[in-house]
Order: structure tokens, then C-alpha cells, then sequence
């Protein structure tokens, strides 16, 4: 499979029609190897406009979605990130290019493992991989500049929200099935916050979150 024809493929046929054309993206695109995130038999749908499982019921967001994301957050470099649902490590490595840190919290051990080894290999050192409850958020490092759920959730937990610096921003995907909605929350004041509706979609739940979650012992 030639992997760069791929990628830009995935780019002008998915990304730009989608609305997505911030440069800085783009790029970014182009410059993270997306294959390199997948489980190995999933190659070949790296860059197919569709989720990839993960197993333990998580999924990589489809590629136009997580461009979506990453254009509407528009993280700057002196910003401290946090992710709830590690996954693959993937949407981690993209924040991480524009961000000073990223913190990315996965409670199901072995994705949170996954996630550190392809971004070890990435050569990416500004991550930190938490296997935690990410529903909680991280209260000993808050604030966070940018919280991005990485999955979706009925609502938005309050912990997050309380985690937002002022002038902080939270992109979350929020809703049931059959309706979800990308949102962008901004904290405009210690107690006032606003809501920006981007697009709906529909994907897995949060893990932490999920109405029937199975635990494995």
C-alpha cells in the first residue's frame, strides 16, 4: 500500500471537502503518521473515512472528525493539554505538535500501554500517558488550557469543566445515539461558560462512561 498517496488522498478527498482548512492541520496531516497508530491488522484502514476499533469497546475517531476537532480547539504552543481516552495515542500525538504538554488519561490498561509504545516509536516526548478514570479529569495537575474527550459522553462532566483555566476551551462530543453533537465549551469567566454547537456525528462512548461497561479481571 503506498501510505503517502493514501494520506493525501485522505486529505483532499475527506479533510478539505469537510471544511477543515486551517494550514496549521493540514500539515499536521500530513506530518503524523497515522499508520503508525492503527493495530497492525488495521493498516490498510488507516486513512478510510470510518473509525477503527481498538478493542474494550474504543474506537480512532474518524479522520475528518479528529481534523475537525483539532481546527475548532486550535491549541497554541504554550498550552497544557488534557485528553480523556488515550486510545491508540494518535489524537495525542496531533495535540502534542502544537501544544507545550499533553496529558492523556486512558483507564483501560492495556490501550493506555498501546498508546505509550506508538509514541514512544513517534519519538514524541511531550506526552504523558495517566491509566486513570478520565471522567474525573486530573485535579492534581489542573488547570488545563484545552480538554478534548476523545470519545462521546451524554453530558459533559462537571470535573472537566472545573478543570478549564478561564479562557480555557473542552471539544467534546456530546449526546445518545442518534443524536450527538460536537461541542465547543468555553470558559469565559470562573463561573460562565459558552457553548458552541460545530457539527453532529455519532461515535462510541466515553469507556468510563458507557451505560454497560464490561470489566475484565
Amino acid at each position: 500500500m503506498n501510505f503517502e498517496q493514501a494520506r493525501f488522498n485522505m486529505i483532499e478527498q475527506q479533510i478539505r471537502p469537510w471544511e477543515v482548512l486551517d494550514q496549521n492541520v493540514l500539515d499536521l496531516l500530513f506530518s503524523v503518521r497515522r499508520e503508525e497508530f492503527v493495530p497492525a491488522a488495521m493498516q490498510q484502514l488507516a486513512f478510510a473515512d470510518a473509525e477503527i476499533p481498538l478493542g474494550h469497546g474504543a474506537v480512532m475517531l474518524a479522520p475528518k472528525i479528529e481534523a475537525h476537532l483539532l481546527q475548532a480547539v486550535q491549541v497554541k504552543k504554550h498550552e497544557s493539554v488534557l485528553e480523556i481516552g488515550a486510545g491508540s495515542g494518535y489524537m495525542a500525538a496531533l495535540l502534542a505538535a502544537h501544544a507545550a504538554h499533553v496529558t492523556t488519561v486512558e483507564i483501560v490498561p492495556e490501550l493506555a500501554d498501546m498508546a505509550r509504545a506508538n509514541l514512544r516509536r513517534a519519538e514524541i516526548d511531550n506526552v504523558t500517558v495517566e491509566t486513570a478514570n478520565g471522567a474525573a479529569g486530573l485535579p492534581a495537575k489542573a488547570p488545563f488550557d484545552v480538554i478534548v474527550i476523545s470519545a462521546s459522553v451524554a453530558a459533559v462532566p462537571q470535573e472537566l469543566l472545573a478543570q478549564l483555566k478561564v479562557g480555557g476551551r473542552l471539544i467534546a462530543i456530546v449526546g445518545e445515539e442518534p443524536v450527538m453533537v460536537a461541542k465547543l465549551i468555553t470558559r469565559e469567566g470562573e463561573q460562565a461558560f459558552r457553548t458552541d454547537n460545530l457539527f453532529e456525528t455519532v461515535t462510541a462512548p466515553l469507556t468510563e462512561l458507557a451505560p454497560a461497561q464490561k470489566f475484565s479481571f
